[in-house]
C-alpha cells in the first residue's frame, strides 16, 4: 500500500475505526512493518521478521472488543495511521501505532500519539499508557522515548509460534515501556 499523498496537518481528521475498516487497517500495518513496503519507512521489521503483522479478522476483534478501539489517522478520506488502545488495570496498553511509510517522518507520528493518549485519557480516566517494543528498535525506543515514554527493565520473549509470523534473527524479546500521562 504506497500511497504518495502529499502530507498536510490541515488535511487530518481522527475517528474510532468500525468493522468496514478492518481489511484496509491490516493491509496498512503489515505495509508498514513488513516486507518491501515497509522498506519506505523507518519502523520496519522486514529484517527481523517475516509473514503478516496481523490479520482482518483479528482487527475486527480489536474492534468489537470491550474496552478496546483502534484511532485512525484519516487525510482526504484515506486512512494513513492506526493505533489501538486497550484499557488494562488502571492504564491503557497502546499498540499497532502505524503511519503511512512514506508519510513517516513528517510530524504525523508525534501529533497523532498525542491524540490517542488523550482519547484514552479521556474515555477510560486513566493516568498511565504502556507498550512492549521488540527490544533491537533502538531507533524505535529511542523515538518513544522522545514522546515520554520510559524503559521499564520489563521483558518478555517474542512469541516464537504465532502460526503468522518467522522470526529471521534469534532470541527477540519485547521490551515494555510507559508513560505517566499529566
Amino acid at each position: 500500500m504506497s500511497l504518495d499523498i502529499p502530507f498536510s496537518q490541515d488535511d487530518i481528521q481522527f475517528r474510532d475505526a468500525v468493522i468496514s475498516d478492518a481489511e484496509q487497517i491490516a493491509v496498512l500495518v503489515n505495509s508498514a512493518y513488513r516486507g518491501d513496503s515497509s522498506r519506505q519507512g523507518w519502523t520496519t521489521e522486514a529484517d527481523l521478521l517475516q509473514g503478516a503483522r496481523i490479520y482482518a479478522a483479528e482487527v475486527r476483534e480489536l474492534i468489537l472488543a470491550e474496552a478496546s478501539f483502534i484511532l485512525l489517522c484519516v487525510q482526504n478520506g484515506i486512512t494513513i495511521g492506526c493505533v489501538h488502545l486497550q484499557k488494562t488495570d488502571g492504564a491503557a496498553y497502546l499498540g499497532m501505532f502505524v503511519v503511512q511509510p512514506t508519510l513517516q517522518g513528517n510530524g504525523i507520528g508525534k501529533q497523532f500519539m498525542q491524540i490517542a493518549e488523550a482519547r484514552a485519557q479521556q474515555r477510560w480516566g486513566i493516568d498511565k499508557i504502556w507498550m512492549t517494543v521488540i527490544s533491537v528498535r533502538q531507533e524505535l525506543i529511542a523515538y518513544y522515548e522522545r514522546r515520554g515514554y520510559a524503559r521499564t527493565g520489563r521483558f518478555k520473549p517474542f512469541p516464537s509460534d504465532n502460526g503468522k509470523e518467522m522470526m529471521l534473527v534469534e532470541n527477540l524479546q519485547f521490551e515494555e515501556m510507559e508513560k505517566i500521562l499529566t
